[in-house]
Protein backbone atom coordinates (compact mmCIF):
# COMPACT_ATOMS: atom_id res chain seq x y z
CA UNK A 1 0.00 0.00 0.00
CA UNK A 2 1.36 3.12 -0.87
CA UNK A 3 1.61 6.05 1.75
CA UNK A 4 2.09 9.61 1.11
CA UNK A 5 4.65 11.07 4.16
CA UNK A 6 4.86 14.67 4.71
CA UNK A 7 8.32 16.34 4.85
CA UNK A 8 9.82 16.58 8.86
CA UNK A 9 10.47 20.13 10.28
CA UNK A 10 12.95 21.14 12.85
CA UNK A 11 12.09 19.94 16.73
CA UNK A 12 12.02 22.16 19.02
CA UNK A 13 12.55 22.76 22.89
CA UNK A 14 9.60 23.82 25.41
CA UNK A 15 10.77 25.38 28.43
CA UNK A 16 7.66 25.96 31.10
CA UNK A 17 7.65 28.83 34.02
CA UNK A 18 6.09 28.44 37.61
CA UNK A 19 6.34 30.38 40.83
CA UNK A 20 9.26 30.03 43.18
CA UNK A 21 8.43 27.64 46.44
CA UNK A 22 11.43 27.57 48.37
CA UNK A 23 12.25 26.30 52.21
CA UNK A 24 15.02 26.77 54.33
CA UNK A 25 16.25 23.07 56.00
CA UNK A 26 17.68 22.91 60.05
CA UNK A 27 21.32 22.73 59.37
CA UNK A 28 24.09 21.73 61.72
CA UNK A 29 26.81 24.05 63.04
CA UNK A 30 29.30 23.26 60.00
CA UNK A 31 26.74 24.16 57.48
CA UNK A 32 25.63 27.23 59.02
CA UNK A 33 29.24 28.67 59.08
CA UNK A 34 29.04 28.00 55.38
CA UNK A 35 25.99 29.33 54.88
CA UNK A 36 27.22 32.51 56.85
CA UNK A 37 30.38 32.80 54.88
CA UNK A 38 28.07 32.41 51.25
CA UNK A 39 26.49 35.75 52.46
CA UNK A 40 29.53 38.06 53.83
CA UNK A 41 31.01 37.21 50.10
CA UNK A 42 27.99 37.75 48.20
CA UNK A 43 27.75 41.50 50.44
CA UNK A 44 31.81 41.83 49.20
CA UNK A 45 31.68 40.38 46.45
CA UNK A 46 28.16 41.34 44.68
CA UNK A 47 27.16 37.66 44.58
CA UNK A 48 27.81 35.75 41.34
CA UNK A 49 24.72 35.98 39.37
CA UNK A 50 23.55 39.22 37.36
CA UNK A 51 20.81 39.16 34.98
CA UNK A 52 21.47 41.33 32.04
CA UNK A 53 19.32 42.62 29.33
CA UNK A 54 20.87 40.10 27.07
CA UNK A 55 20.98 37.00 29.13
CA UNK A 56 18.28 34.79 28.77
CA UNK A 57 16.49 33.06 31.70
CA UNK A 58 14.59 29.91 31.26
CA UNK A 59 12.67 27.68 33.86
CA UNK A 60 13.48 24.03 34.66
CA UNK A 61 11.29 22.62 37.12
CA UNK A 62 11.91 19.19 38.60
CA UNK A 63 8.87 17.20 38.99
CA UNK A 64 7.25 13.48 38.49
CA UNK A 65 5.01 12.70 35.32
CA UNK A 66 3.22 9.04 34.79
CA UNK A 67 4.79 7.41 31.84
CA UNK A 68 4.67 4.03 29.79
CA UNK A 69 6.85 2.03 28.55
CA UNK A 70 7.07 -1.94 27.78
CA UNK A 71 3.21 -2.47 28.58
CA UNK A 72 3.07 -0.70 32.44
CA UNK A 73 3.30 3.23 33.36
CA UNK A 74 6.02 4.40 35.60
CA UNK A 75 6.19 7.53 37.94
CA UNK A 76 9.65 9.15 36.52
CA UNK A 77 11.30 12.40 37.39
CA UNK A 78 11.65 14.75 34.81
CA UNK A 79 12.07 18.54 33.74
CA UNK A 80 8.63 20.57 33.33
CA UNK A 81 6.65 16.78 32.66
CA UNK A 82 8.87 16.17 29.54
CA UNK A 83 11.01 13.35 28.52
CA UNK A 84 13.99 13.56 27.57
CA UNK A 85 14.18 16.79 28.81
CA UNK A 86 13.69 20.14 26.91
CA UNK A 87 16.50 21.46 24.67
CA UNK A 88 18.51 24.49 25.48
CA UNK A 89 19.38 26.48 22.11
CA UNK A 90 22.29 28.32 22.65
CA UNK A 91 24.88 30.87 20.72
CA UNK A 92 28.84 30.26 21.32
CA UNK A 93 29.87 32.36 24.06
CA UNK A 94 26.16 32.85 25.10
CA UNK A 95 25.32 32.89 29.04
CA UNK A 96 21.93 31.75 30.10
CA UNK A 97 20.40 31.81 33.31
CA UNK A 98 17.89 28.31 34.71
CA UNK A 99 16.35 28.95 37.52
CA UNK A 100 15.61 25.16 39.09
CA UNK A 101 12.66 24.10 41.27
CA UNK A 102 12.94 20.98 42.58
CA UNK A 103 9.21 20.18 42.90
CA UNK A 104 10.29 16.13 43.38
CA UNK A 105 10.68 14.09 46.25
CA UNK A 106 14.62 13.66 45.66
CA UNK A 107 17.35 15.66 46.33
CA UNK A 108 18.70 16.84 43.09
CA UNK A 109 21.81 18.66 41.21
CA UNK A 110 21.73 19.44 37.86
CA UNK A 111 24.68 19.40 35.50
CA UNK A 112 25.68 20.92 32.46
CA UNK A 113 27.66 18.37 30.75
CA UNK A 114 30.71 19.86 28.48
CA UNK A 115 30.69 23.36 29.25
CA UNK A 116 33.79 24.78 30.91
CA UNK A 117 31.98 27.56 32.88
CA UNK A 118 34.80 29.51 32.49
CA UNK A 119 36.07 30.50 36.66
CA UNK A 120 32.94 29.77 37.70
CA UNK A 121 32.35 26.25 39.33
CA UNK A 122 29.70 27.09 41.69
CA UNK A 123 26.72 25.89 38.92
CA UNK A 124 28.28 23.30 37.68
CA UNK A 125 26.22 20.55 39.47
CA UNK A 126 28.08 17.47 40.89
CA UNK A 127 26.61 16.80 44.35
CA UNK A 128 28.58 16.75 47.21
CA UNK A 129 31.86 18.02 44.76
CA UNK A 130 31.00 22.13 43.31
CA UNK A 131 27.36 22.09 45.90
CA UNK A 132 24.96 20.14 48.11
CA UNK A 133 21.75 18.98 46.27
CA UNK A 134 18.71 21.31 45.63
CA UNK A 135 16.04 19.61 48.37
CA UNK A 136 12.59 18.87 47.80
CA UNK A 137 11.01 22.46 47.55
CA UNK A 138 13.96 24.43 46.85
CA UNK A 139 14.95 26.65 44.17
CA UNK A 140 18.56 26.79 42.79
CA UNK A 141 19.78 29.78 40.00
CA UNK A 142 22.16 28.59 38.13
CA UNK A 143 23.93 29.72 35.14
CA UNK A 144 25.44 28.26 31.89
CA UNK A 145 28.29 30.36 30.91
CA UNK A 146 29.40 29.45 27.55
CA UNK A 147 33.02 29.93 25.76
CA UNK A 148 34.58 28.09 23.38
CA UNK A 149 32.16 24.83 23.00
CA UNK A 150 30.17 25.04 19.71
CA UNK A 151 28.27 21.89 18.64
CA UNK A 152 26.13 19.58 21.01
CA UNK A 153 26.44 19.15 24.49
CA UNK A 154 23.82 18.25 27.18
CA UNK A 155 22.75 18.09 30.75
CA UNK A 156 21.79 16.07 33.09
CA UNK A 157 20.85 15.20 36.83
CA UNK A 158 23.85 14.60 38.40
CA UNK A 159 22.59 13.18 41.89
CA UNK A 160 21.69 9.31 42.60
CA UNK A 161 20.66 7.59 38.88
CA UNK A 162 18.19 10.44 38.59
CA UNK A 163 20.12 10.89 35.47
CA UNK A 164 18.58 8.13 33.86
CA UNK A 165 15.43 10.77 33.19
CA UNK A 166 16.31 13.89 33.72
CA UNK A 167 18.63 14.74 31.14
CA UNK A 168 18.13 17.32 27.69
CA UNK A 169 20.49 18.38 24.82
CA UNK A 170 21.88 22.17 24.78
CA UNK A 171 23.08 22.86 20.70
CA UNK A 172 25.28 25.40 20.40
CA UNK A 173 24.90 27.53 17.06
CA UNK A 174 28.26 29.77 15.46
CA UNK A 175 28.18 33.26 16.50
CA UNK A 176 26.62 35.87 14.18
CA UNK A 177 28.82 36.31 11.48
CA UNK A 178 30.32 32.62 11.31
CA UNK A 179 28.96 29.18 10.07
CA UNK A 180 29.55 25.75 10.25
CA UNK A 181 32.96 24.75 8.75
CA UNK A 182 31.12 22.12 6.87
CA UNK A 183 28.19 22.64 4.32
CA UNK A 184 24.90 23.73 6.12
CA UNK A 185 22.51 20.73 6.67
CA UNK A 186 18.88 21.42 5.56
CA UNK A 187 17.26 20.22 9.14
CA UNK A 188 19.12 19.26 12.59
CA UNK A 189 17.77 16.62 15.17
CA UNK A 190 18.49 15.74 18.50
CA UNK A 191 19.19 11.96 18.81
CA UNK A 192 19.33 11.07 22.46
CA UNK A 193 19.74 7.49 23.39
CA UNK A 194 18.81 6.38 26.58
CA UNK A 195 18.11 3.31 28.99
CA UNK A 196 15.38 2.28 30.81
CA UNK A 197 13.87 0.24 34.05
CA UNK A 198 10.56 -1.15 34.57
CA UNK A 199 11.25 -0.66 38.19
CA UNK A 200 12.57 2.41 39.81
CA UNK A 201 16.03 3.22 39.04
CA UNK A 202 17.11 4.14 42.21
CA UNK A 203 15.74 1.05 43.44
CA UNK A 204 17.73 -0.73 41.38
CA UNK A 205 21.01 1.42 42.47
CA UNK A 206 19.98 1.06 46.08
CA UNK A 207 19.24 -2.84 45.52
CA UNK A 208 22.88 -3.10 43.91
CA UNK A 209 24.75 -1.53 46.50
CA UNK A 210 22.79 -3.50 48.57
CA UNK A 211 24.14 -7.24 48.00
CA UNK A 212 26.96 -6.26 46.53
CA UNK A 213 26.70 -7.15 43.14
CA UNK A 214 26.42 -5.95 39.52
CA UNK A 215 22.47 -3.76 39.85
CA UNK A 216 20.61 -4.98 36.91
CA UNK A 217 20.46 -4.08 33.76
CA UNK A 218 18.04 -2.10 31.87
CA UNK A 219 15.08 -3.68 30.49
CA UNK A 220 15.54 -1.29 27.21
CA UNK A 221 17.39 0.84 25.15
CA UNK A 222 16.10 4.46 23.95
CA UNK A 223 16.12 6.47 21.07
CA UNK A 224 14.17 9.87 22.04
CA UNK A 225 12.72 7.85 25.13
CA UNK A 226 11.12 5.39 22.50
CA UNK A 227 12.31 1.57 22.66
CA UNK A 228 11.21 1.12 19.14
CA UNK A 229 9.41 -1.76 17.64
CA UNK A 230 11.29 -4.47 18.69
CA UNK A 231 9.80 -4.50 22.14
CA UNK A 232 6.34 -5.52 23.41
CA UNK A 233 3.42 -2.50 23.32
CA UNK A 234 6.32 -0.11 21.45
CA UNK A 235 5.33 -0.16 17.95
CA UNK A 236 2.93 2.95 18.22
CA UNK A 237 5.34 5.45 19.78
CA UNK A 238 8.62 4.43 17.43
CA UNK A 239 10.79 7.60 17.07
CA UNK A 240 10.28 8.74 12.99
CA UNK A 241 12.43 10.91 11.22
CA UNK A 242 10.89 11.46 7.86
CA UNK A 243 13.66 13.25 5.28
CA UNK A 244 13.65 14.57 1.84
CA UNK A 245 15.20 12.87 -0.99
CA UNK A 246 18.42 14.76 -1.72
CA UNK A 247 19.05 16.68 1.60
CA UNK A 248 21.39 16.47 3.86
CA UNK A 249 20.60 16.44 8.34
CA UNK A 250 22.68 16.81 10.94
CA UNK A 251 21.88 14.29 13.96
CA UNK A 252 23.18 15.68 17.09
CA UNK A 253 23.90 12.24 18.72
CA UNK A 254 23.98 12.32 22.56
CA UNK A 255 24.57 9.27 25.03
CA UNK A 256 22.31 9.54 27.98
CA UNK A 257 22.71 6.04 28.98
CA UNK A 258 24.04 5.53 32.80
CA UNK A 259 25.90 2.36 31.59
CA UNK A 260 26.29 1.10 28.06
CA UNK A 261 28.52 1.86 25.25
CA UNK A 262 26.38 1.69 22.20
CA UNK A 263 27.03 0.33 18.80
CA UNK A 264 24.71 2.94 16.39
CA UNK A 265 23.99 2.91 12.31
CA UNK A 266 21.50 3.38 10.18
CA UNK A 267 20.50 0.74 7.33
CA UNK A 268 21.88 1.39 4.12
CA UNK A 269 23.25 5.18 4.76
CA UNK A 270 27.04 6.13 5.92
CA UNK A 271 27.28 8.44 9.04
CA UNK A 272 29.53 11.72 8.84
CA UNK A 273 31.33 12.53 11.69
CA UNK A 274 32.15 16.01 11.92
CA UNK A 275 32.18 16.93 16.02
CA UNK A 276 32.59 15.75 19.00
CA UNK A 277 31.81 17.01 22.55
CA UNK A 278 31.00 20.64 21.53
CA UNK A 279 34.02 20.93 19.11
CA UNK A 280 34.33 20.47 15.29
CA UNK A 281 36.22 17.69 13.64
CA UNK A 282 37.40 16.77 9.92
CA UNK A 283 35.09 14.57 8.85
CA UNK A 284 35.20 11.64 9.28
CA UNK A 285 32.64 8.50 7.63
CA UNK A 286 31.63 5.52 8.85
CA UNK A 287 28.99 2.44 8.94
CA UNK A 288 28.53 2.69 12.81
CA UNK A 289 29.89 5.12 15.19
CA UNK A 290 30.42 3.96 19.11
CA UNK A 291 29.43 6.23 21.47
CA UNK A 292 29.88 6.01 25.02
CA UNK A 293 28.05 7.47 27.95
CA UNK A 294 28.34 10.95 28.29
CA UNK A 295 29.72 11.62 24.74
CA UNK A 296 28.01 13.40 21.76
CA UNK A 297 28.24 13.32 18.08
CA UNK A 298 27.58 15.76 15.29
CA UNK A 299 26.81 13.52 12.31
CA UNK A 300 25.70 14.14 8.55
CA UNK A 301 23.40 11.83 7.20
CA UNK A 302 22.70 12.17 3.32
CA UNK A 303 19.08 11.29 2.48
CA UNK A 304 20.57 9.74 -0.64
CA UNK A 305 18.80 5.93 -0.61
CA UNK A 306 16.04 4.73 -2.39
CA UNK A 307 12.87 6.19 -0.97
CA UNK A 308 11.56 3.57 1.93
CA UNK A 309 11.88 2.81 5.78
CA UNK A 310 14.76 2.17 7.21
CA UNK A 311 15.83 1.54 10.82
CA UNK A 312 18.11 3.46 12.70
CA UNK A 313 19.48 1.30 15.76
CA UNK A 314 21.81 1.11 18.79
CA UNK A 315 22.70 -2.21 20.49
CA UNK A 316 25.15 -2.28 23.63
CA UNK A 317 28.97 -2.49 23.26
CA UNK A 318 30.34 -4.79 26.08
CA UNK A 319 32.68 -7.28 26.74
CA UNK A 320 30.62 -9.62 29.20
CA UNK A 321 29.95 -12.69 28.12
CA UNK A 322 26.00 -12.84 27.29
CA UNK A 323 25.08 -15.75 29.87
CA UNK A 324 26.07 -13.53 33.06
CA UNK A 325 23.59 -11.18 31.99
CA UNK A 326 25.23 -7.91 32.92
CA UNK A 327 24.21 -6.09 30.19
CA UNK A 328 21.02 -5.21 27.84
CA UNK A 329 21.54 -7.17 24.98
CA UNK A 330 18.53 -5.64 23.57
CA UNK A 331 18.45 -3.72 20.12
CA UNK A 332 16.42 -0.39 19.72
CA UNK A 333 15.40 0.92 16.88
CA UNK A 334 14.05 4.95 15.07
CA UNK A 335 12.65 4.67 11.58
CA UNK A 336 13.92 7.10 8.56
CA UNK A 337 11.20 7.31 6.38
CA UNK A 338 11.73 9.05 2.92
CA UNK A 339 8.57 11.16 2.26
CA UNK A 340 6.41 10.98 -1.13
CA UNK A 341 4.45 8.18 -2.13
CA UNK A 342 5.82 4.61 -2.30
CA UNK A 343 5.24 1.39 -0.78
CA UNK A 344 7.61 0.81 2.35
CA UNK A 345 9.28 -2.00 3.14
CA UNK A 346 7.75 -3.94 6.41
CA UNK A 347 9.99 -4.46 8.09
CA UNK A 348 12.38 -1.57 7.26
CA UNK A 349 16.09 -2.61 6.26
CA UNK A 350 18.19 -3.32 9.89
CA UNK A 351 21.64 -1.84 9.84
CA UNK A 352 24.64 -3.60 9.88
CA UNK A 353 26.21 -3.28 13.46
CA UNK A 354 29.20 -5.07 14.90
CA UNK A 355 29.59 -8.27 17.42
CA UNK A 356 28.09 -6.69 20.49
CA UNK A 357 31.66 -7.63 21.76
CA UNK A 358 34.06 -6.34 19.03
CA UNK A 359 36.54 -4.47 21.12
CA UNK A 360 38.28 -3.43 17.46
CA UNK A 361 35.25 -2.25 16.01
CA UNK A 362 34.78 -0.09 19.01
CA UNK A 363 37.91 1.68 18.48
CA UNK A 364 37.09 2.72 15.25
CA UNK A 365 35.91 6.34 15.12
CA UNK A 366 38.25 6.80 18.22
CA UNK A 367 41.11 5.85 16.13
CA UNK A 368 40.39 8.19 13.40
CA UNK A 369 39.42 11.59 14.51
CA UNK A 370 40.87 14.43 14.28
CA UNK A 371 40.14 18.27 15.16
CA UNK A 372 40.26 20.23 12.31
CA UNK A 373 43.75 22.43 13.12
CA UNK A 374 42.77 25.47 10.81
CA UNK A 375 42.62 29.59 11.39
CA UNK A 376 39.29 29.32 12.62
CA UNK A 377 39.53 26.26 14.75
CA UNK A 378 43.08 26.61 16.19
CA UNK A 379 44.29 23.38 17.81
CA UNK A 380 46.35 24.75 21.12
CA UNK A 381 47.55 21.39 21.93
CA UNK A 382 50.46 21.52 24.87
CA UNK A 383 53.71 20.50 22.97
CA UNK A 384 55.43 19.59 26.65
CA UNK A 385 53.98 19.33 30.36
CA UNK A 386 55.35 20.26 33.66
CA UNK A 387 52.54 17.85 35.50
CA UNK A 388 52.29 14.24 34.55
CA UNK A 389 50.09 12.02 35.62
CA UNK A 390 49.37 8.51 35.85
CA UNK A 391 45.95 7.31 36.77
CA UNK A 392 44.88 4.08 36.89
CA UNK A 393 41.40 3.04 36.63
CA UNK A 394 40.38 -0.27 37.70
CA UNK A 395 37.16 -2.15 39.15
CA UNK A 396 37.67 -3.64 42.40
CA UNK A 397 36.30 -5.66 45.33
CA UNK A 398 35.81 -5.44 49.21
CA UNK A 399 35.79 -8.70 50.99
CA UNK A 400 31.88 -9.85 52.73
CA UNK A 401 31.81 -12.12 56.25
CA UNK A 402 31.16 -15.66 54.80
CA UNK A 403 31.94 -14.42 51.23
CA UNK A 404 28.28 -13.21 51.24
CA UNK A 405 27.97 -10.48 48.76
CA UNK A 406 27.00 -10.81 45.45
CA UNK A 407 29.88 -9.92 43.82
CA UNK A 408 32.83 -11.67 42.59
CA UNK A 409 33.70 -14.60 44.44
CA UNK A 410 31.17 -13.40 47.20
CA UNK A 411 32.79 -9.36 47.33
CA UNK A 412 31.56 -6.42 47.10
CA UNK A 413 32.13 -4.44 44.02
CA UNK A 414 33.91 -1.13 44.37
CA UNK A 415 36.07 0.58 41.64
CA UNK A 416 38.91 3.43 42.46
CA UNK A 417 41.40 5.38 40.55
CA UNK A 418 45.19 5.02 41.50
CA UNK A 419 43.34 1.97 43.75
CA UNK A 420 41.75 4.63 45.74
CA UNK A 421 38.03 4.31 45.93
CA UNK A 422 36.47 7.76 46.43
CA UNK A 423 34.65 8.51 49.76
CA UNK A 424 31.55 11.12 48.86
CA UNK A 425 31.89 13.37 51.56
CA UNK A 426 28.22 15.70 53.12
CA UNK A 427 30.00 19.62 52.49
CA UNK A 428 30.75 19.83 48.92
CA UNK A 429 34.56 19.95 48.55
CA UNK A 430 34.44 23.41 46.69
CA UNK A 431 32.71 25.56 49.68
CA UNK A 432 35.23 23.70 51.88
CA UNK A 433 38.51 24.32 49.52
CA UNK A 434 36.69 28.60 49.20
CA UNK A 435 36.46 28.78 52.87
CA UNK A 436 39.41 26.93 53.82
CA UNK A 437 37.05 24.28 55.95
CA UNK A 438 38.87 21.41 57.17
CA UNK A 439 38.49 17.72 57.50
CA UNK A 440 36.26 17.42 54.44
CA UNK A 441 38.92 16.47 51.98
CA UNK A 442 42.99 15.25 51.89
CA UNK A 443 44.96 16.95 48.67
CA UNK A 444 47.28 14.32 48.83
CA UNK A 445 45.95 12.35 45.96
CA UNK A 446 48.27 9.99 44.34
CA UNK A 447 50.76 10.82 40.64
CA UNK A 448 50.87 7.74 39.76
CA UNK A 449 49.69 4.07 40.84
CA UNK A 450 50.81 3.14 44.41
CA UNK A 451 51.53 -0.41 43.23
CA UNK A 452 52.61 -1.38 39.22
CA UNK A 453 52.42 -4.57 37.85
CA UNK A 454 51.21 -5.67 34.87
CA UNK A 455 47.85 -4.34 34.68
CA UNK A 456 46.68 -5.96 32.04
CA UNK A 457 47.77 -9.54 32.50
CA UNK A 458 45.21 -11.98 31.82
CA UNK A 459 45.78 -13.07 35.92
CA UNK A 460 46.16 -11.07 38.59
CA UNK A 461 46.82 -11.77 42.31
CA UNK A 462 43.66 -11.34 44.45
CA UNK A 463 45.65 -8.66 46.87
CA UNK A 464 45.25 -6.09 43.92
CA UNK A 465 41.72 -6.47 44.20
CA UNK A 466 41.04 -4.54 47.38
CA UNK A 467 41.69 -0.62 47.00
CA UNK A 468 42.16 1.99 50.04
CA UNK A 469 39.05 4.57 50.33
CA UNK A 470 39.34 8.22 50.59
CA UNK A 471 38.09 11.87 49.60
CA UNK A 472 41.55 12.95 48.49
CA UNK A 473 42.14 15.06 45.61
CA UNK A 474 45.15 16.88 43.56
CA UNK A 475 45.79 20.34 43.45
CA UNK A 476 46.87 22.00 40.15
CA UNK A 477 48.95 25.50 39.98
CA UNK A 478 47.38 28.16 37.41
CA UNK A 479 48.07 27.50 33.84
CA UNK A 480 50.31 24.42 34.30
CA UNK A 481 49.92 21.70 31.66
CA UNK A 482 49.02 18.41 32.23
CA UNK A 483 49.17 15.39 30.67
CA UNK A 484 46.97 12.00 32.15
CA UNK A 485 47.45 8.85 31.07
CA UNK A 486 44.14 6.48 32.04
CA UNK A 487 45.59 3.04 32.31
CA UNK A 488 42.91 0.27 31.86
CA UNK A 489 43.58 -2.69 34.40
CA UNK A 490 42.26 -6.53 34.67
CA UNK A 491 42.10 -6.03 38.07
CA UNK A 492 38.65 -7.79 38.40
CA UNK A 493 37.25 -6.91 34.86
CA UNK A 494 39.21 -6.09 32.20
CA UNK A 495 36.52 -3.24 30.85
CA UNK A 496 36.07 0.71 28.99
CA UNK A 497 35.96 3.84 31.48
CA UNK A 498 34.53 6.77 29.62
CA UNK A 499 36.48 9.26 31.79
CA UNK A 500 34.47 12.71 32.00
CA UNK A 501 36.61 15.71 33.00
CA UNK A 502 34.54 18.52 34.49
CA UNK A 503 35.43 21.99 33.35
CA UNK A 504 37.73 21.77 30.86
CA UNK A 505 38.32 19.80 27.33
CA UNK A 506 41.56 18.44 26.85
CA UNK A 507 43.13 16.81 23.28
CA UNK A 508 43.29 13.21 22.66
CA UNK A 509 46.80 12.62 22.18
CA UNK A 510 46.85 8.97 22.37
CA UNK A 511 46.09 5.68 23.00
CA UNK A 512 46.57 2.18 22.66
CA UNK A 513 46.04 -1.69 24.13
CA UNK A 514 48.23 -2.72 27.03
CA UNK A 515 50.58 -1.25 28.76
CA UNK A 516 51.36 2.22 28.36
CA UNK A 517 54.97 2.42 27.77
CA UNK A 518 56.61 5.78 28.87
CA UNK A 519 59.05 5.70 26.86
CA UNK A 520 57.83 4.54 23.41
CA UNK A 521 54.35 5.60 23.18
CA UNK A 522 55.23 9.00 23.43
CA UNK A 523 56.87 9.07 20.45
CA UNK A 524 53.68 7.84 18.63
CA UNK A 525 51.60 11.16 20.22
CA UNK A 526 49.24 13.37 17.65
CA UNK A 527 50.73 16.89 18.42
CA UNK A 528 48.92 18.03 15.53
CA UNK A 529 45.62 17.61 15.06
CA UNK A 530 44.13 15.96 18.04
CA UNK A 531 40.98 15.67 19.13
CA UNK A 532 39.35 18.02 21.72
CA UNK A 533 36.96 16.33 24.03
CA UNK A 534 35.87 16.33 27.44
CA UNK A 535 34.89 13.07 27.51
CA UNK A 536 37.38 9.71 26.71
CA UNK A 537 36.64 6.22 26.90
CA UNK A 538 39.56 4.03 28.05
CA UNK A 539 39.97 0.66 25.95
CA UNK A 540 39.09 -2.27 27.46
CA UNK A 541 42.77 -3.37 28.74
CA UNK A 542 44.07 -0.49 27.30
CA UNK A 543 44.83 3.05 28.26
CA UNK A 544 44.26 6.93 26.77
CA UNK A 545 47.07 9.79 27.10
CA UNK A 546 45.26 13.16 27.43
CA UNK A 547 46.60 16.99 27.83
CA UNK A 548 45.10 20.42 28.83
CA UNK A 549 46.10 23.67 30.14
CA UNK A 550 44.74 24.24 33.21
CA UNK A 551 43.73 27.83 33.28
CA UNK A 552 40.39 27.18 34.32
CA UNK A 553 40.65 27.94 38.49
CA UNK A 554 37.56 26.23 40.79
CA UNK A 555 37.06 22.68 41.95
CA UNK A 556 36.87 20.09 39.14
CA UNK A 557 35.22 16.79 39.21
CA UNK A 558 36.96 13.71 37.52
CA UNK A 559 35.19 11.00 36.85
CA UNK A 560 33.53 7.25 34.66
CA UNK A 561 30.22 8.44 33.31
CA UNK A 562 29.84 4.29 33.87
CA UNK A 563 27.14 5.24 36.43
CA UNK A 564 27.83 1.88 38.23
CA UNK A 565 31.78 2.40 38.45
CA UNK A 566 30.73 6.18 39.66
CA UNK A 567 28.79 5.00 42.35
CA UNK A 568 31.41 2.62 42.85
CA UNK A 569 34.53 5.00 43.86
CA UNK A 570 36.08 5.45 40.21
CA UNK A 571 36.32 9.52 40.67
CA UNK A 572 38.09 12.08 42.42
CA UNK A 573 38.80 15.83 41.68
CA UNK A 574 41.72 18.34 40.67
CA UNK A 575 41.93 22.49 42.50
CA UNK A 576 42.89 24.29 40.40
CA UNK A 577 44.36 27.01 42.36
CA UNK A 578 44.06 30.80 41.30
CA UNK A 579 46.30 32.51 38.76
CA UNK A 580 47.93 35.94 40.22
CA UNK A 581 45.84 38.33 38.17
CA UNK A 582 41.77 39.33 38.61
CA UNK A 583 40.68 37.65 35.25
CA UNK A 584 42.33 34.27 36.58
CA UNK A 585 40.58 34.08 39.88
CA UNK A 586 37.51 32.59 40.65
CA UNK A 587 34.43 34.54 40.41
CA UNK A 588 32.64 34.67 43.78
CA UNK A 589 29.38 32.45 44.33
CA UNK A 590 26.04 33.26 44.22
CA UNK A 591 23.54 33.97 47.36
CA UNK A 592 21.52 30.64 47.03
CA UNK A 593 24.03 28.04 47.38
CA UNK A 594 21.63 25.35 48.33
CA UNK A 595 22.34 24.22 51.96
CA UNK A 596 23.69 20.59 53.09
Amino acid sequence: MKKYIKSSKRIEGVVFRTREEAFIPRKMWLIMKVFLLQILAFLVFGGGIHCQASTRRLTFVVREASYTRLCSPKNILTVNGQFPGPTIYAMKGETIIVDVYNRGKENITIHWHGVTMPRYPWTDGPEYITQCPIQPGSKFTQKIILSTEEGTLWWHAHSDWTRATVHGAIIIYPKNGTKYPFQKPDTEVPIILGEWWKNDVNAVRDEGLATGGDPDPSDALLINGQPGDLYPCSKSGTFKLTVDHGKTYLLRIINAALQEALFFSIAKHKLTVVGTDGSYTKPLTRDYITIFPGQTYDVLLEANQRPDHYYMAAITYSVAPKYQDFYDNTTTTAIVQYSGYYTPSSPPSLPYLPAYNDTNASVQVMAGLRSLADAEHPCNVPLSTSTNLIYTVSVNSYPCVNNSCAGANGTRFSSSINNISFDTPTVDILQAYYYNISGVYGDKFPSDPPLVFDFTADYLPLIYQLPSSGTEVRVLEYNSTVEIVFQGTNVLAATHHPMHLHGYSFYVVGWGFGNFDGNRDPLRYNLVDPPFQETISVPSNGWVAIRFKASNPGVWFLHCHVERHLTWGMETAFIVKNGKHPEAQMLPPPSDMPPC
